[in-house]
């Protein structure tokens, strides 16, 4: 049957699943098609445009590249950092500023190589002596442009950051090794930067190898979503030699054209805002940190309030350890004389006076208290109360399975569901147990953990208690989606779960004319909390269940007890109390 060059709209790239839908043919019948052209491929595997146009074209089909608003995607959910700072600001006042940039990828792949390069290159950083401290961050010089790299190591400190509201990077630089492709830790640092909706520049490294296969690199971006731009994609994607310091000036150039398209900007005249990127406690100088200027200009003598600390700034030096009197919009300087040492990601702003800073210190550390102790977590239960009360415009997912058989259909039911008023946007979906990085990607982004046929590690799991991050675990995919679908729909039932506060042992009874009988107890482990549920166990065997009604703590009505400590409980209407009962505490959640 002829079409006639029956023009067909096809995206950058498409799943040679979805490619037969459109065109009406057998998945088979396209693969077999791609083998006679020399592609390789399966039915989930993501075809670029030019390849997808060639398959078609075999049917009599013309295809046509699909217009795409490239702005629309930024708008839902998390808005950058930079662009919450300048939002304020007076449009005429606002300036270019350099991009900052940070590097990630899989151990192995070159991020230390590069950024050694980019620092070796560079002619204003070439001076003798080179870098005299490491601070964390630097500039280098390109075509009479300045550019900033942040030099924290990994997806982990990157996404620490943004957990703590931060957004330092504008620009993330991908590196990825031409012999050895996509790896796991490459995906995890793709999907931190997707979630952070920075834009990634891909430097593809050690192409100078004898077993470099850029083209296979290629494919395996394009899988996710990362298509090049030489393949009709929006993904720049340039060779690179760190050891040769080979390309190092292109993949400058490339960082300068992204920043170019992303309207990089700041007021210099403005607020003073920025972002600690590194701090410590030195014997002789006291505090030492690194603050990254994102708007405003900093100035010696200014005063700072960085997240809970602050202080009068008594010096500021340059990346080179030189000093400066102020620096403006996206430089990276290290200060002194803040009274306290701050954390990497929390955000630094200039106040009028130290009283001022005080005041809004004590604030922070009280709201910080009262955060503690209320913390809720973003449960799939929440969701659509979330959602009404317009905190939430999509849910976010992370999906671990045991194998890649598994992951694709969930992944696959999961995108169905997302086509309805509430959006889905799977953060990141890769097989193998729930560890820290899932739950730490999880805490920055607001997203719950999906784990089908998989366990949480131990330490993933106090970690989201902390956090604050729902984990889901599931044996039956129909019972995944139908979770779902229902919290989706403002239907899903919430679980109520018990959390065991701590035990007590009853050594002694007294009498007590209010309550009757009163147990003596000591707390073996936890704490005893009044208002909390409670069960008495003798032996095996549960004796009383109901309030913990009274609390005394030798002659003092105490709201709770901790471990090591002797006292004294009531139970309403209850005096069958012996020594050597065991009383358990719990809340209901």
């Amino acid at each position: 049957m002829s079409n006639n060059g029956t023009k067909i709209e096809l995206p950058a790239s498409i799943v040679i699943r979805d490619l037969a839908q459109i065109i009406e043919k057998s998945p088979i019948d396209l693969i077999k098609k791609l083998m006679t052209n020399g592609v390789m491929a399966t039915i989930n595997q993501t075809v670029d445009f030019d390849t997808a146009a060639i398959v078609v074209a075999e049917y009599g089909f013309e295809a046509v590249a699909e217009i795409v608003e490239e702005e629309v995607k930024e708008e839902v959910g998390e808005v950058p950092l930079w662009r919450q700072m300048i939002a304020g600001e007076d449009k005429s006042q606002l300036k270019a500023r350099p991009p900052v940039v940070t590097i990630l990828g899989h151990v192995d792949h070159g991020k230390t190589s590069l950024l050694d390069a980019i620092r070796s290159t560079d002619v204003a950083a070439g001076e003798a002596g080179g870098i005299t401290q490491h601070i964390g961050a630097y500039q280098v010089e390109m075509k009479g442009r300045l550019i900033s790299f942040l030099d924290t190591p990994g997806h982990a400190a990157f996404t620490q950051m943004r957990a703590r509201g931060a957004q330092g990077a504008d620009i993330v630089i991908l590196v990825v090794a031409a012999d050895d492709g996509v790896m796991p830790q490459t995906r995890e640092a793709i999907a931190h930067a997707k979630a952070a909706r920075v834009p990634i520049v891909v430097a593809l490294n050690k192409v100078d190898k004898p077993n470099a296969n850029p083209d296979r690199v290629k494919q395996q971006l394009a899988e996710m979503e990362l298509v090049p731009d030489d393949w009709g994609g929006n993904t720049m994607v340039v060779p690179v030699s760190a050891k040769l310091k080979k390309g190092i000036d292109d993949l400058l150039e490339g960082v300068l054209l992204v920043a170019d398209s992303n309207d990089i900007k700041a007021n210099p005249a403005g607020k003073v805002i920025g972002t600690v990127i590194e701090a410590e406690l030195d014997k002789s100088k006291g505090v030492l940190a690194t603050l990254l200027v994102q708007n405003g200009t900093l100035e010696a003598g200014d005063v700072v309030v960085a997240g809970t600390a602050y202080g009068k700034l008594r010096a500021i030096n340059d990346f080179k350890g030189k000093p400066i009197k102020k620096a403006g919009p996206s430089t990276p300087v290290a200060v002194m004389g803040l009274s306290d040492v701050p954390s990497a990601g929390d955000l630094f702003e200039v106040v009028k006076s130290e009283k001022e800073a005080r005041v809004i210190v004590t604030e922070r550390l009280d709201a910080l208290k009262v955060q503690a102790q209320s913390r809720k977590k973003v449960s799939l239960e929440d969701l659509f109360a979330n959602v009404q009360a317009g905190e939430a415009k999509e849910l976010n997912l992370i999906v671990k399975a045991d194998v890649q058989g598994s992951l694709d259909p969930i992944v696959t039911e999961l995108n169905k569901l997302g086509e309805g008023e509430i959006g889905l946007n799977i953060l990141h979906a890769e097989t193998g147990n729930i560890g820290n990085n899932d739950v730490m990607l999880a805490s920055a982004s607001k997203a719950i953990i999906i784990g089908f046929n998989v366990q949480a590690d131990v330490d993933a799991r106090r970690m989201a208690e902390k956090e604050g991050v729902d984990i889901r675990l599931y044996e039956i995919i129909y019972r995944m989606t139908e979770d779902i679908e229902k919290a989706l729909n403002g239907m899903l039932e919430p679980k109520l779960v018990e959390k065991v506060l701590g035990k007590a042992q009853v050594l002694q009874v007294f009498s007590a004319s209010k309550f009757g009988k009163v147990a003596g107890c000591k707390v073996t482990d936890g704490e005893l909390r009044r208002g909390a549920k409670v069960r008495l166990y003798r032996s095996s065997d549960i004796i009383y269940e109901g309030d913990l009604s009274s609390l005394r703590h030798e002659k003092d009505d105490v709201k709770e007890i901790r471990q090591g400590y002797e006292c004294g409980v009531g139970f309403k209407s209850f005096n069958n109390i012996e020594p050597g009962d065991t009383l358990v505490c719990y809340i209901v959640e």
